[in-house]
């Protein structure tokens, strides 16, 4: 079948999945579902102790078996241990068919590679992948299909009881024998719990792993004790110097620079750029240096931003410092700075993934972005995003917030150089599409800008400001004639994976690539 991004997602994968094609961003606007519920075993007795000798207690306390589903999340990003040290120990154990539930796997986690190829992890279902377990995937040797979700439409997953977790491990920096739980006060501070927030939640046993055992009550908890039923104890939970490398700096690339300028103009120009507007950006060098250039502006006008929100940074929590932002609304911390933001600021506050980007809730932070500042490694003709497998058809990347928030915002900017290397990042059809096109609004290069003809009002609004408009054809024509259009990455037959809408359908999948491709 044919779905609404013009991909040929075959009846077979639909058949297995028990899944429906992509019909459109806002498809299930008012769709009416009853929430999933954890078993839960009660505590009464105020003798029985959470606490656990090592991961191996608590591995047979919550009943380990063949074939069950386990989830962690990725707050400590490539300083991440737990993933590793708990797949060990079930190796170790002889345990097979285990699903993993991530909210994102990174390079930190290549070492469970040889997992997936003697069986003992079967299937992987995250916001993406990174390092070698995307090359795993791509050549196939993962026995399931993978799944990949966006934050949002991983809540969803969980919350509406598509995927049931068995057990959820869950790295806190600091937690109390009770497994009252926070992001922050322990040799491992990552800011925010809110990805794990879910897991707690809806996973049948949940075990809090801790590197800084604090005295009860670890209050106020990111993760209350009623949702945990036991706590472990290790040596470490992750590298610091991983989980937060210091202030992230703006880029002195002049090419980043330049489109950082355009995406600060192109903003001021929308009339959503007023007192009070909302605002999401991500972490890199041209992002970070438009919300630096934003922000001098706001102070020269004495504009205020009401929200920042998502995945935070130095330069957001400074604007924050100064009066300049009301509030932000944190989901996960990418820097030093970020983390000692919400540490001393009552203004930096953390919300759970479900409030930020669940699109089966009753209204998601997301809902409320006038701008939303995202990358992409390919954008096409249609708008269309792909920022999960690249060029090479490897899958080489995430999902994260990225369909949430095109979605929600009201204008929706990608900035991507014109070319990624020696390849073109604007072209007819990208390898894959992760974020559909009708929810893409300006595309912004170093060689021009290209808004959405679906959004008259901005182009209207746009007559007369000393911008490089073009059209998103142009874009490509420039991109092809400097490099030639590129052969199409030839893919095998089998499918190795799906890439989800927000809303549980099937975007697109993602085929095995064939040995020559693979380098």
């Amino acid at each position: 079948m044919i779905n609404a991004v013009g991909r040929e997602i075959p009846q077979e994968i639909l058949d297995a999945t028990g899944k429906k094609v992509y019909e459109g961003a806002y498809a299930y606007d008012n769709y009416e579902y009853t929430k999933a519920a954890p078993t839960v075993h009660a505590v009464c007795d105020p003798k029985r102790s959470k606490l656990v000798e090592n991961i191996h207690e608590a591995l047979v306390k919550c009943g380990i078996r063949d074939g069950m589903t386990l989830s962690f999340h990725h707050h400590f990003r490539e300083g991440d241990y737990v993933v590793n040290m708990v797949m060990e120990e079930i190796h170790n154990m002889g345990i097979k068919d285990i699903t993993i539930c991530a909210s994102s796997l990174g390079k930190a986690h290549d070492p469970i590679v040889p997992y997936i190829e003697d069986g003992t992890i079967v299937g992987i279902q995250s916001s993406g992948v990174r390092g070698k377990i995307g090359e795993a995937i791509s050549t196939g040797k993962l026995r399931d299909l993978a799944i990949m979700r966006s934050h949002g439409g991983r809540v969803r997953a969980i919350e509406s009881g598509e995927v049931h977790i068995d057990i959820a491990f869950i790295g806190a920096p600091t937690c109390d024998e009770y497994g009252n739980m926070r992001a922050v006060g322990g040799k491992s501070d990552c800011g925010v719990l809110s990805y794990a927030m879910v897991d707690a939640e809806y996973a049948d046993k949940v075990v809090a792993i801790t590197d800084c055992l604090v005295p009860f009550p670890n209050i106020p908890a990111s993760i209350s004790m009623v949702h945990v039923d036991y706590v472990c104890v290790v040596d470490e939970i992750g590298n610091p110097a991983k989980i937060a490398t210091g202030a992230a700096k703006p880029t002195t690339d002049v090419r980043k620079l330049m489109m950082a300028e355009y995406c600060t103009q192109f903003v001021i120009h929308t009339p959503y750029f007023k007192e009070g507007f909302s605002y999401q950006t991500g972490a890199g060098g041209a992002s970070i240096a438009s919300a630096i250039s934003l922000g001098k502006i706001m102070e020269e006008r004495g504009i205020h931003m009401g929200l920042g929100l998502g995945g935070i940074t130095t330069p957001l929590s400074d604007l924050l410092a100064k009066g300049l932002i009301r509030k932000i609304v944190d989901t996960q911390d990418f820097d030093l700075g970020a983390i000692e933001s919400i540490k001393n600021n009552p203004n930096h506050i953390e919300i759970s993934a479900s409030e930020y980007a669940n699109p089966f809730n009753k209204g998601a932070y997301v809902n409320k972005l006038d701008f939303v500042i995202l990358a992409s490694l390919e954008v096409d003709v249609n708008f269309n995003c792909n920022v999960v497998v690249g060029s090479d058809g490897v899958i080489t990347g995430a999902q994260g917030g990225h369909p949430d928030t095109a979605a929600g915002a009201k204008c929706t900017i990608v900035i991507a150089p014109l070319l990624q290397g020696r390849i073109p990042a604007i072209c007819t059809n990208v390898t894959t599409v992760t974020t559909p096109g009708e929810t893409v609004d300006v595309v912004i290069t170093d060689y021009g800008i290209a808004i959405n003809p679906r959004r008259q009002d901005l182009i209207e609004c746009m007559k007369g400001v000393n911008l490089p408009f073009c059209t998103i054809e142009e874009l490509r024509d420039k991109a092809y004639a400097m490099t030639g259009e590129p052969d199409p990455v030839q893919f095998g037959d089998r499918i190795v994976g799906i890439i989800e809408g927000r809303d549980g359908t099937i975007m697109d999948v993602v085929r095995e690539i064939k040995p020559y491709e693979f380098k």
